[in-house]
């Protein structure tokens, strides 16, 4: 009975060990899992010392990274970059980022790993794509201003109130605004693209930020420093998971969740498709999506969960009944793909800096033969 059951038996062994293309190595000291995160490492520290609690076997290096340099991370292995380490190259474990397009991107470039198992399948299906990447976190996006501020202005509420200090408080605000940059930023851009398809006001905006001197910035910490410093009076599209933490520890730092709308940035999380440790590395990911790593998130960290039933201060659920219809996520899906088109992306920046500098630089850009980067 045992050998008529043999040959099948050995056809399942086989199958599941071809599961996985390449060798899977298991995680040294000298060769540990690696994570390529734009995540501040003091914002995600609680999340990687559970993860650590639970899986003491897995030693792991966390690397925070900018969204670019994570993106370069990606790929770089398959031109002789990728991750630094002991002399040699190869592509990180698990990736970690909030320029959401370009984790799509990779992904749908076939750069992902697709994972299942009961932490895949609770996952909400409004926060995944393909099951290759999984969008872990719930972030609104927000403004914030310093204090001094409102000993001289009424602070801004509304994008529309923004428009309208930029627009007649220009003697206080030159020099004084901060924004990401979505010239350099992949979460600049992302953010910008988000505003420019919900507000119709949006390029005026722009306008607006460019003729007070608006000055761009690659992080939200960038910002939220030169706040403190009194560099910046009024800062535009921070990341309020870091900007709410800030502001607790800096209260000459007021955070302003806008009232009109909130864009809700999601960071994304895959496993690489050439992961050297990919039973580890779909370890972690499980971990981010299981009820443990987002109590942790909820509890510990500003990054809000996204599974339902998770309670703690820092819930989508409660960040909805907190701020209600007003929140608008940007959402894992294909939509996000045209993004990174190098034509529309090109179109989209042009058209932004011929803004940002003024009504000229506009003119001329579509006497150039321009006329595609009309706002959509």
């Amino acid at each position: 009975m045992v050998s008529q059951w043999l040959p099948l038996l050995l056809l399942m062994l086989l199958l599941l060990g071809g599961c996985h293309s390449g060798d899977s190595r298991t995680p040294t000291d000298e060769d540990p899992l690696v994570i390529s995160a734009a995540l501040d490492l003091d914002v995600v520290a609680p999340l990687l010392d559970a993860f650590r609690q639970a899986y003491p076997q897995i030693p792991l290096r966390f690397e925070d990274r900018t969204t670019r340099e994570v993106d370069d991370s990606v790929v770089g292995h398959l031109a002789g970059g990728g991750v630094e380490g002991e002399g040699t190259s190869r592509a990180p474990d698990v990736v970690i980022s909030s320029a959401m397009p370009w984790q799509m991107a990779r992904v749908n470039e076939g750069l992902a790993r697709r994972l299942n198992g009961p932490e895949i399948e609770r996952w909400p299906e409004w926060a995944r794509w393909r099951d290759e990447v999984f969008a872990f976190t719930f972030e609104p996006v927000v403004m914030a201003y310093r204090l001094d501020l409102s000993r001289h202005m009424l602070p801004p509420q509304t994008h529309g109130d923004l428009h309208a200090l930029l627009a007649t408080q220009a003697r206080w605000l030159t020099g004084k605004v901060t924004t990401y940059s979505p010239l350099s930023s992949g979460v600049g851009y992302t953010l910008a693209q988000q505003d420019a398809r919900y507000s119709s006001r949006f390029w005026e905006l722009v306008g607006a930020m460019g003729r007070v001197d608006t000055r761009l910035e690659t992080t939200t910490r960038a910002m939220l420093e030169g706040l403190s410093q009194g560099r910046y009076w009024l800062g535009y599209n921070l990341l309020g998971s870091y900007a709410m933490v800030y502001a607790q520890e800096h209260p000459e730092v007021i955070v302003q969740v806008p009232r009109d709308y909130s864009l809700v940035l999601m960071r994304m999380a895959f496993v690489h498709r050439d992961a050297p440790h990919v039973e580890a590395a779909e370890t972690f990911v499980r971990f981010l999506l299981s009820q443990r790593g987002q109590r942790v998130l909820a509890g510990q960290t500003p990054l809000f969960s996204v599974l339902p039933g998770v309670t703690g201060p820092y819930t989508a659920a409660r960040l909805r009944t907190q701020v209600g219809e007003r929140l608008y996520p940007i959402l894992p899906n294909a939509t996000l793909l045209a993004f990174v088109d190098p034509a529309r992306r090109e179109a989209f920046t042009d058209h932004w800096r011929a803004r940002f500098q003024g009504e000229q630089a506009l003119d001329e850009a579509v006497e150039r033969g321009s006329g595609a980067l009309a706002p959509e």
